[in-house]
């Protein structure tokens, strides 16, 4: 099964499995149906985007595990919201990106230099 296309044009690569992330919990920021968020930017988080992502209603520091949430810590990797990374972009506050793991979609929300600006390595 096809993951699809990252931002790349290269086959999309997994950003995360520990801890889990994906729409689809699988490791990759694939996205399908019910994805109302757009969980497809790989991100490695720091403290200023997860302190500036709580600051504007979106806590992903606290553990909610009934949504399989474990809570990030700095140095993780996560598949986060386009809208939302590009709102920490244009606010300053925006976190690394893992372009190889980052869905192709992502380009609706931010472009490819944006995200270049921010690329780091697996």
């Amino acid at each position: 099964m096809s993951r699809g296309k990252n931002v790349l044009g290269g086959d999309l690569q997994t950003c995360s499995t520990d801890p889990m992330t994906g729409w689809f919990r699988d490791g990759c920021c694939g996205t399908g149906p019910g994805d109302m968020g757009m969980h497809v930017i790989c991100c490695r988080v720091t403290e200023d985007f997860l302190e500036f992502s709580k600051s504007t209603g979106n806590d992903l520091s606290t553990p909610i595990p009934e949504f399989r949430f474990p809570g990030l810590t700095p140095g993780d990797q996560w598949c986060v919201c386009a809208a939302r990374w590009k709102d920490a972009y244009d606010a300053g506050h925006a976190c690394e990106v893992v372009l190889e793991a980052t869905h192709m979609s992502a380009l609706e929300f931010a472009s490819l230099e944006e995200l270049q600006q921010h690329a780091v390595s697996e």
